[in-house]
Parts: C-alpha cells; structure tokens; sequence
C-alpha cells in the first residue's frame, strides 16, 4: 500500500477527490435540511439517522479536519 498523501498523487482527479467528496456531502447536507430528509450515515459500523437541522448547528462548533496522512 502506498503511505504518501493522496495530495501527493500524480493523478490530478486522485489528488482532488477528497475535497470533492466534502463538496458533495456538504450539498448534501444542504439538500437535506431543504428537504426535511435525515442523513442516513454509517458510524463505527452503527448506522444512524442525523436530523439535518441538527447538523446544521453542529457544524458551528466543529473542528478542522486534518490532512489525511498526517500523525498526533
């Protein structure tokens, strides 16, 4: 396997695909609270439903995520 940063691809749609996959769940999120929809989601192999009002004000509070790859 390889352990270098997907940043560091030679694939320019490998090194970009984290940053659309956060684009597309963010629109999701958007959507969901449009719509009234909860966001199904697979947590720690439990899946639960989040009230997408509730995330909304979540996200308020939350931390940066770090790079992939990167060490505590």
């Amino acid at each position: 396997m390889n352990k270098q940063p997907i940043e560091m691809a030679r694939d320019a749609d490998l090194r970009l695909s984290q940053q659309a996959l956060q684009r597309a769940a963010q629109r999701a999120r958007e959507l969901a609270v449009q719509t009234g929809t909860a966001i199904v989601v697979s947590h720690l192999g439990v899946i639960e439903q989040i009230n997408p009002k509730a995330e909304v004000a979540a996200q308020c509070v939350q931390e940066p995520v770090k790079p992939y790859g990167d060490k505590p």
